[in-house]
């Protein structure tokens, strides 16, 4: 019969071998102060930017991983409102902005101490329509009970169903929750940040609290143990979205390492490893801010009207794919005569160049070699 970690004695107290995952721990640190120093002249809102498609990239990853589907334009909107950045009125649902709510909370809030009614408010915001209309087969708002028992992770049809893994029973949940809350608050600054956020993932996944959404509030903790060890708010690449890319060896490892020893370095190594990787996927966006302040440092005496300067923030931000005069006049809710003059002046400044003509008419912002200081 096998055994999990959680029944082996010694547990909850995971064993990691510091010299096999330094080198993961000094490679982290490389990357984390490159990416520091890619945005380090970036304007406040250039800084913004950035930090919305990252949170965005979060949000919307971290619910790919469970295979649900969000729509990026609503997190986006979502996102900016809750960090005071402007980005336009995309509609608002109330899954998304739980999502959101709980995401950006265990980010910039990471000075405040984790607490069972803090993960309770977490987990009612990933479930808002059971607060409302409440059904037996998920309790919100707190731990789970026996009728879940056992809580199981299971793969494959009903009837032939693969057992992943089976997690304490529901009467062991709060024991079990409080050492971790304890040590979670206690452990900070004490323990090697990195190795604390893999195991606090680990640990927290393990005794699986929640009838359902433990994936999702899993990853925020780990997220705030990453910020706690930067001892930043500011995220800018995203744990969830590089998980997503890795899910199958998340889940293998997970798998692996909830029945083996108490000896966690695997895992640990993994997602110390993870981190790097996925900083390295985000190295578009301080690229994209890096170029974006360039751009504003080199037009800093231009004068631009108001639905230029949107524009071609938004064209230096996450803007994708073509560019022409109908996503203009989309952007700056400009008449299309005036979305027209606004172009042209543009291009006849060296700011824009266009290719094509007529409604064929693309635009793209000049290289900087391109450019001449405009006054």
């Amino acid at each position: 019969m096998r055994r999990y970690i959680w029944e082996l004695p010694g547990w909850p107290k995971l064993d990691v071998s510091l010299e096999d995952v330094l080198p993961e721990i000094e490679l982290v640190r490389e990357k984390q102060g490159a990416f520091r120093e890619l945005l380090a002249f970036a304007g406040r809102h250039e800084r913004d930017q950035a930090l919305v498609e990252a949170a965005a990239a979060t949000v919307v990853q971290t619910a790919a991983i469970e295979g649900e589907t969000l729509d990026w334009d609503a997190v986006r909107s979502s996102v900016a409102r809750h960090l005071g950045v402007d980005r336009g009125g995309v509609p608002q649902d109330d899954k998304t902005e739980g999502v959101v709510a709980m995401t950006l909370d265990a980010t910039r809030n990471y000075e405040r101490p984790l607490t069972d009614s803090r993960m309770f408010e977490w987990h009612a915001e990933l479930f808002p329509r059971m607060l409302l209309e409440p059904r037996r087969d998920i309790v919100v708002g707190s731990w789970r009970d026996s009728a879940s028992d056992p809580m199981r992770v299971l793969s494959g049809p009903i009837g032939r169903e693969r057992i992943h893994f089976e997690a304490p029973p529901a009467i062991a949940v709060p024991h079990e929750m409080d050492r971790f809350i304890a040590w979670f608050n206690e452990s900070r600054g004490r323990e090697n940040g990195l190795i604390r956020a893999a195991i606090a993932h680990l640990r927290f996944l393990t005794v699986h609290p929640f009838e359902d959404g433990n994936g999702r509030i899993g990853r925020a903790i780990a997220d705030m143990a990453l910020s706690q060890d930067e001892r930043s708010g500011d995220r800018f690449y995203s744990m969830s979205a590089q998980i997503h890319r890795e899910k199958n060896k998340y889940y293998e490892l997970l798998e692996r390492t909830q029945q083996s020893t108490l000896d966690a370095t695997g895992w640990v190594k993994w997602f110390i490893g993870c981190i790097a990787r996925a900083i390295d996927a985000s190295q578009h966006i301080a690229e994209r801010t890096r170029r974006a302040a360039e751009f504003w440092n080199a037009y800093a005496s231009t004068d631009f009207n108001e639905r230029q300067r949107k524009v071609l923030r938004r064209m230096l931000g996450d803007f994708e794919g073509d560019f022409n005069l109908r996503k203009y006049i989309a952007i700056s809710d400009a008449p299309r005569a005036t979305a027209q003059r606004d172009l042209s002046d543009l291009v006849h400044r060296g700011i824009l160049v266009s290719a094509g003509v007529g409604k064929a008419t693309r635009y793209r912002i000049a290289a900087t070699a391109d450019r001449s200081a405009a006054s």
